[in-house]
């Protein structure tokens, strides 16, 4: 028996629900976001700097079952590092399932190590943008503050305005510094204008 086109039922797309964290900060500095379960790798990567306030200004890589994936980079030895090109991978080819976790680095100077966990996939809601960060708490460190080590000892010093290296770093940040900011209208902003 053949059914007609309307009564085929059509299959949703899937989305990933994604934890991402940065392990060790404490409090904990982490986001939520939903992503297309066909989004590049590359675009992951867009997204993970968005929603997380970086900058996109240093290295970066993916790690995932003990492989490790980035962009080729123009006239370096990239090859020679045992990259694997990801412009072209999507998520759910390298992590297709729930409960999963990976890693992506940031900065590698400063280290910036960020376990994503798969928490959830779901069906697409039509109508809805994605990406999309349903959820986050805290500031992203600043750029080159030194990793968590040295982002600990920025928080101490932005704390006591008596501390010889406070007028340094209150320079050098701009102004004050705020640890708990968190403004998720303005990542979905930036999100929403993603290509």
């Amino acid at each position: 028996m053949n059914k007609s086109r309307d009564q085929l039922s059509v299959v949703p797309k899937q989305i990933y629900q994604l934890k991402i964290k940065l392990p060790g900060s404490t409090p904990s500095i982490w986001r939520r976001v939903l992503v297309p379960a066909t989004i590049t790798m590359s675009k992951l990567h867009r997204v993970l700097q968005i929603a997380m306030g970086w900058r996109d200004c240093h290295l970066h890589h993916f790690l995932i079952d003990g492989v490790y994936y980035s962009a080729p980079i123009p006239d370096t030895d990239w090859e020679d590092m045992g990259e694997t090109d990801y412009r072209r991978l999507r998520l759910s080819q390298l992590v297709p399932a729930p409960r999963l976790v990976f890693r992506y680095e940031y900065d590698f100077g400063d280290g910036w190590d960020h376990e994503i966990l798969v928490e959830k996939i779901l069906d697409e809601e039509p109508g809805k943008h994605y990406p999309v960060c349903l959820d986050g708490k805290r500031a992203c460190p600043p750029e080159d503050v030194g990793g968590l080590g040295g982002y600990g000892h920025f928080l101490n010093v932005m704390r006591n305005p008596n501390h010889r290296e406070f007028e340094l770093l209150s320079g050098w940040i701009g102004g004050s510094f705020d640890p708990d900011k968190f403004d998720l209208g303005d990542v979905n902003t930036l999100l929403s204008a993603m290509k």
